[in-house]
């Protein structure tokens, strides 16, 4: 075949696509249905994870598999905006890793609320102005974040899905030439994460100038060909600043995991489940050993165990965030569950992505 033999057998594919797509949002639209009249959520990211694990294992042919869920996700995200219209709250400006998350998984077609605390994420799901909001729950190199785990600890909000991102870092300049550029915009945090590629490149006199965030920092370099940002590269994109150089981190090795917080629990179960929950015990010699080893004898597995100082009460007393296989409503968990049910503080059952 020639070029224009092959254009033409291309267009009848992505023809058969779009019919394909159509006929797809029709069943949506007939699922749709029968959720409304059974006041079930439109949002099931069980349901998400499970049709693109099933593509992932069909698929044979040069498309990447990590391609496959983007495009999928976008598709979710255009039938559940047919059925209704989502919006979806985040922490941070545009272009923040925040932002990246959501859109990742909700897709370009959901409307966005960008907010400037937790907090105002957390109030905006539980006053309605968003169906779903976005926050950071933990980075694999600075931690936990406290702020998340306090709020979850006093609100009514579950968490309902968590997404795990690689966190990485892009060098976005309008300059042709590195040589040309004066300033450097960006977080304090992510100038020490990308030490070796600024001193690789760059001479004692050129100016790291912090700011918010890195999608500002994208902002000033657009405003001055003598400028750089070091921001993600998701920022850059939409901002449409050109990208000079990209992963430029030190470490490769940086994830942040962020969750979906809704006024509605997930109490539908999909393959893999992961719980969370805030645990408050009295004080006594052995306690918390005691507490752990029910999981241990219900065979139930932890994946995370963190400590929180009590906000209320005696100094020096502790609250533990919990992360564990399996989903709350498990028969081994809700065993454990009654024996300790003013101790502990359900934060939500969600599909376990890692």
């Amino acid at each position: 075949m020639n070029i224009e033999e092959l254009r033409i057998k291309i267009d009848k594919i992505d023809s058969e696509i779009l019919k394909l797509l159509n006929e797809r949002m029709d069943v949506v639209h007939q699922v749709g249905v029968i959720k409304s009249a059974a006041n079930e959520s439109v949002y099931r990211p069980e349901r998400e994870k499970e049709i693109i694990e099933r593509l992932v294992d069909l698929s044979e042919g040069r498309m990447k598999k990590e391609s496959i869920r983007p495009i999928f996700q976008e598709i979710f995200a255009t039938a559940r905006n047919i059925e209704l219209p989502e919006r979806i709250s985040f922490l941070g400006p545009e272009g923040s890793f925040t932002h990246q998350a959501a859109e990742s998984n909700f897709g370009s077609t959901s409307k966005y609320l960008s907010l400037n605390s937790i907090s105002a994420v957390f109030d905006s799901v539980q006053n309605n102005q968003a169906k779903y909001g976005i926050i950071p729950l933990e980075n694999n190199q600075e931690g936990i974040v406290q702020e998340t785990i306090d709020l979850l600890g006093i609100s009514k909000l579950k968490i309902i899905a968590e997404l795990p991102m690689s966190i990485s870092l892009s060098f976005s300049t309008r300059a042709d030439d590195v040589k040309t550029i004066k300033k450097i915009y960006s977080k304090d945090i992510a100038f020490k994460q990308c030490k070796d590629f600024i001193d690789n490149y760059f001479d004692e006199d050129i100016e790291l100038i912090p700011v918010n965030s890195t999608s500002a920092a994208v902002k000033f370099a657009d405003a001055d060909i003598k400028s750089a940002a070091i921001c993600s590269r998701f920022a850059s994109v939409q901002r449409n600043v050109p990208i000079l150089f990209d992963n430029i981190e030190d470490s490769k090795n940086n994830h942040t995991r962020f969750v979906v917080l809704s006024s509605s629990e997930n109490i539908v179960k999909s393959k893999k489940d992961k719980t969370s929950i805030l645990v408050n015990l009295t004080d006594g010699h052995g306690v918390l050993a005691k507490f752990l080893q029910e999981f241990h004898d219900a065979k139930i597995n932890l994946t995370k165990l963190d400590s929180r100082p009590a906000k209320k009460g005696v100094d020096f007393k502790y609250i533990f965030y919990i992360d564990f296989e399996g989903h709350y409503l498990d028969s081994n968990f809700q065993i454990i569950y009654k024996r300790y049910e003013e101790n502990i503080k359900l934060l939500g059952s969600y599909p376990r992505m890692i």
